[in-house]
C-alpha cells in the first residue's frame, strides 16, 4: 500500500518570509514555483537532496497554528543532520535560536528544536 511520504504542506502567514527560511537558511531547493490568482496564494514546491519534500503555500489571512501547549494534530517536522553543533552554528549566524540541545533516551541520540516563522516546532536529529 504506502510506499513513502511524498510531501509535507505547510501553509505560512509571511510568504517571503517563510521562502527565504525553508530556501536560505534551511537550504532547501525550489522545485517550481506558482501563483494562483483565483486563490491569492503562492504554491511553492520544495526539494532536499534531490527529494521533493514540502508544499509551501501562502494564503490570505491563515489563521493561527495552535503550538504550545500541544494541541492534537502534525507534532512537529524533523530533519536528521550530520553534526548539530554545526547545524546550530548556521542558524544562529541567521538569527534563529534552538532549544538546549537533548538526548533522545531510548536512541542515545542528540536533537534540539528551533521554529519556522509561524512557530511550526522543526526537530534537528543528529544522525
Amino acid at each position: 500500500m504506502l510506499k513513502n511520504i511524498h510531501h509535507i504542506a505547510i501553509i505560512c502567514s509571511n510568504y517571503e518570509v517563510s521562502k527565504k527560511f525553508y530556501t536560505e537558511v534551511l537550504g532547501l531547493n525550489i522545485i517550481q514555483e506558482i501563483y494562483r490568482a483565483e486563490r491569492q496564494s503562492y504554491k511553492l514546491d520544495l526539494a532536499l537532496n534531490g527529494n521533493y519534500v514540502i508544499e509551501l503555500f501562502s494564503f490570505p489571512n491563515p489563521p493561527k497554528r495552535v503550538s504550545r501547549p500541544e494541541a492534537s494534530g502534525m507534532r512537529h517536522l524533523a530533519f536528521a543532520v550530520d553534526k548539530l553543533e554545526v547545524t546550530i552554528n548556521h542558524l544562529n549566524q541567521n538569527q534563529i535560536i534552538s532549544e538546549p540541545i537533548r538526548i533522545d533516551e531510548f536512541t542515545g541520540k542528540r536533537f534540539t528544536f528551533i521554529s519556522d516563522p509561524d512557530d511550526l516546532p522543526i526537530e534537528l536529529y543528529e544522525q
